[in-house]
């Protein structure tokens, strides 16, 4: 009697390494259990006492870099993977989430505008010392500095 075992059907062959999740992901593998430890990655399997992640983790890590480049928090993101990926409350939160954060981005781009305005007059600024310098009259005319690009 011959017995065939498929070795590609087993958990830990469906389920990633760390550093296999890594090299997928581009992510490090000290961020991805940074992610673990605040919540936004379940704590994976283990199998010899090493992580074994499902392959779904590199989409979530996908998200995860998508909504930190969009300018979500943490606690923004953890909210958002709450709700299952492939259901309607993930996408309901992200528009929230974006509501929220469109008018705060189109104030700092008005911000930033003021400031690229004076930036380009500076550049053209030709007068020998600052003293001189209408630039510098009027302070309150730039928004604070903390306020332009955090």
């Amino acid at each position: 009697m011959l017995v065939k075992v498929d070795l590609m059907s087993s958990p830990v062959s469906e389920s990633l390494a760390i550093g296999e999740v890594a090299r997928l992901s581009g992510k490090a593998p000290s961020a991805i259990r940074y992610y673990e430890e605040v919540g936004l990655l379940e704590a994976p399997e283990r199998s010899g006492g090493r992580r074994r992640y499902p392959r779904t983790v590199v989409r979530t890590l996908a998200v995860i870099e998508t909504a930190q480049r969009a300018g979500l928090s943490l606690d923004e993101i953890r909210l958002l993977l709450q709700a299952t990926p492939s259901n309607r409350a993930a996408t309901e939160r992200l528009r929230e989430v974006a509501e929220r954060k469109l008018p705060v981005l189109r104030e700092a781009i008005g911000r930033a505008e003021i400031v690229r305005l004076w930036l380009e007059d500076a550049a053209r600024c030709h007068c020998p010392t600052l003293d001189d310098c209408p630039l510098f009259e009027d302070p309150v005319c730039l928004p604070e500095r903390s306020l332009v690009l955090r």
